[in-house]
């Protein structure tokens, strides 16, 4: 055989080799199973290097709060248990309904693939919800990071929401959008468009649910702590100074010029970042001023937490459009499963700081 024949049947070969391809399938791999091992190989991949930069996260908040457990004990007292404990059983919840959509893609159950998709979106905008309403009390409140820890005077910031209304208005937008979409998806009586904007609409309610659920729960939390600080006042024999107030475990260091507030039943002095610490983080300088530390932590860990989650609904919404087009069956449902390791990485890492953040005793 010549050159110009063998290169003539290795066109027509690739030619067939193309046509037997379905669309599913990259051109550069050779079968179904080929594809999804590929995937998963890269996913796993991926994944470990989350576990690596999340881990470096890990071990700065272990290296400070074994220099200075007393300020972490101390300042974990500022955060929700309830509002974590709901956020941790969401996360849960979503996890299983993520793995039900991998089970459901394997079957070609193209209703129930949809469906559970959406739920497992609609959990994320609640956990988002929930976590609107923790960072809107704590900034009303001065508990920011770093320098910029300032103890504010409960009620000063309270009853305005100004924090929570910034923070709601993308999502507010996002739902006005999904509402339009929605309606013009009926008007049209197009299936696949309901199948898409039905879960982005339910998301968008989700959310504000969340932050309805955290508004209620943190201020039952607001108003427990105030009738047991009354209580603890009112106290035959207690003392109403509260440079003497010393509960379990509290951090009431020596002033430095400052004035002891009282933050629900907890007591704390408003004080600045000295320079001196400014220069050399030491918590001998000034301990109150390691609360900003703690803060700082906090907000770096539950944050880049949080842009994980919103990474993920954006790549499940992805999955919904290409669920409500029917591309999923028992030889190609990678992605739904690639998408499904991520969330459950996403939700372990929670299950995590929940405890580590929420939970110090």
């Amino acid at each position: 055989m010549t050159a110009i024949q063998e290169t003539a049947h290795e066109s027509e070969h690739a030619q067939d080799h193309h046509h037997d391809h379905p669309a599913w399938l990259a051109h550069h791999f050779d079968d179904a199973e080929q594809q999804f091992d590929a995937g998963k190989l890269g996913m796993w991949l991926f994944l470990v290097t989350e576990v690596l930069f999340f881990s470096g996260m890990f071990c700065a908040y272990s290296l400070y709060r074994n220099r200075d457990p007393e300020v972490f004990e101390f300042c974990s007292r500022f955060l929700n248990e309830k509002l974590g404990a709901i956020n941790t059983g969401v996360l849960l919840f979503s996890s299983l309904t993520m793995a039900w959509a991998v089970r459901a893609a394997q079957l070609k159950q193209h209703k129930l693939l949809v469906g559970m998709l959406g739920a497992t979106l609609g959990c994320a905008a609640m956990f988002l919800g929930v976590k609107a309403v923790e960072y809107s009390h704590k900034w009303e409140l001065g508990l920011l990071p770093g320098k910029f820890y300032v103890s504010q005077i409960p009620g000063a910031a309270h009853g305005e929401h100004g924090y929570l209304g910034s923070l709601c208005i993308v999502p507010l937008i996002l739902t006005i959008i999904a509402g339009v979409y929605y309606i013009y998806s009926l008007a049209t009586m197009s299936k696949f468009h309901q199948k898409v904007a039905g879960p982005i609409l339910v998301a968008g309610a989700c959310f504000f649910g969340g932050v309805q659920l955290g508004r209620i729960l943190e201020a039952e939390e607001t108003t427990h702590h105030a009738a047991e600080h009354a209580a603890h006042e009112h106290a035959p024999g207690t003392s109403h100074d509260h440079s003497q107030d010393h509960s379990a475990g509290e951090l009431l260091p020596e002033k430095e010029g400052g004035e002891v507030i009282a933050l629900g039943h907890k007591s704390i002095e408003d004080v600045k970042v000295m320079a001196e610490e400014l220069k050399t983080p030491d918590a001998s300088v000034n301990q109150k001023s390691m609360a900003g530390l703690f803060f700082s932590i906090y907000y770096c860990m539950t944050g880049i937490h949080a842009v994980h989650i919103i990474g993920g609904m954006l790549v499940i919404t992805w999955l919904i459009v290409k669920a409500a087009r029917e591309e999923f069956h028992d030889q190609y449902f990678g992605p739904v499963d690639n998408v499904g390791l991520y969330w459950h990485l996403v939700d372990f890492i929670w299950i995590y700081l929940f405890p580590l953040l929420y939970l110090i005793t």
